[in-house]
């Protein structure tokens, strides 16, 4: 069977710019877009979504969520060639994924996909594929194994499924790495010992995360993606979440690597609050998660182009301008330390935010009722 000549892969997150390289280094014509704008390595680009699809014979769709989906396929509909095959790898509820091929018909194919970054780049993703579409088949096996399954809702209940899974996988490590601290046992052995049992593959694949190490490890699969999973999952199976809700709350923010949830401090969800909502304040550039971080008199002090600086709260916030950094998926936080001493507590946090690591020293008080920054120190690594 002859490729396809032309791919248009809309959405160039970390899923989508790793599909959208690897389908381009197997040979395909391969053209992106995103709506951040964001270049995807050597993959051509364009600005306009229409554009892309105008002359795809593939269209595929690597988009955060289902209102995602519904609202990029409203967008290019008019534009779509008539023979054109949709093919959906998003993580979007069976509801959705159910209207979407009533919708599209028989030019659609929901097929989201097990794996991360590292193994699309390996071609070793698996895959649910909804429907065995002959000018689909080539692409997908590029990208890994398919798996059918009967339809476009099976096919999304069944990745959410999985999903939980992991979830409850993190959620074994992070209570088996807390015992071991309590036990008082280095963290490599125990890494070690872990790896030859049933959490071997999580603890072998996310290593770099559980070390604590200073090191720059851009996230595979973020909390955040995990999170709205299990909110998909819990709302389609009318059925509560059990010990991976409080995954959606990890502090270290919705960007950063599911193995951050493992290594979170066990200490009173209050105390972290604040650090939440510093990390939000990040993640969006929304100056207004600062101040629900910090007290109005906190200080952000530091050194900067050799000098230090002290910015009282309002100063800082003139930092940030209400949208995220054009790098933002590639960034990642994470809590080091929370230390509590009655009303005052300690923490530590590292950031890696492009060429640049921080360490941010905090300061937090409980005051009102509430726990809130009182100050932060931080050093840049160069």
């Amino acid at each position: 069977m002859t490729a396809p000549q032309r791919i248009a892969v809309l959405g160039l997150g970390r899923m989508g710019t790793a599909v959208a390289t690897r389908l381009a280094d197997q040979g395909w014509d391969v053209v992106g877009w995103t709506r951040s704008g964001r270049p995807a390595g050597a993959v051509e680009t364009t600005g306009d979504p229409n554009d892309a699809v105008a002359k795809a014979d593939i269209v595929l769709l690597a988009l955060f969520d289902g209102p995602a989906c519904l609202e990029v396929v409203d967008q290019v509909r008019g534009a779509l060639r008539s023979d054109a095959v949709v093919v959906n790898i998003s993580t979007i509820a069976p509801s959705e994924a159910a209207g979407l091929a009533r919708d599209l018909g028989a030019s659609y194919v929901h097929a989201p996909v097990l794996g991360s970054v590292s193994a699309v780049a390996a071609g070793a993703l698996r895959i649910l594929a909804a429907a065995d579409h002959d000018r689909v088949r080539p692409v997908l096996e590029a990208l890994g194994t398919v798996h059918r399954v009967d339809d476009a809702a099976t096919a999304a209940a069944l990745k959410l499924v999985a999903n939980n899974s992991l979830a409850g996988a993190v959620v074994a490590l992070r209570d088996t790495l807390r015992q071991a601290d309590a036990l008082g046992l280095p963290r490599a052995p125990v890494l070690d010992v872990l790896a030859l049992g049933q959490l071997g593959g999580l603890v072998a694949r996310k290593r770099p995360f559980l070390t604590g190490e200073p090191t720059p490890v851009v996230a595979e699969f973020t909390v955040g993606a995990l999170a709205k999973d299990l909110a998909l999952l819990a709302a389609a199976s009318d059925t509560p979440l059990g010990g991976t809700a409080g995954l959606a709350d990890t502090p270290a923010g919705p960007e950063a690597d599911i193995a951050v949830a493992a290594t979170v401090p066990a200490v009173d969800d209050a105390v972290l609050e604040p650090l939440r909502a510093y990390v939000r304040g990040h993640s969006t550039g929304d100056p207004a998660h600062f101040r629900d971080a910090f007290l109005p008199t906190a200080h952000i002090e530091g050194i900067r182009d050799g000098a230090f600086v002290s910015w009282p709260l309002e100063e800082y916030c003139t930092l940030f301008h209400g949208r995220p950094a054009p790098d933002e998926p590639a960034r990642s936080r994470r809590v080091d330390t929370v230390d509590v001493h009655g009303t005052v507590a300690t923490a530590t946090m590292s950031l890696w935010h492009g060429a640049d690591t921080f360490t941010d020293i905090f300061l937090l008080v409980h005051v009102d009722g509430s726990w809130r920054i009182a100050n932060k120190a931080y050093h840049r690594h160069s």
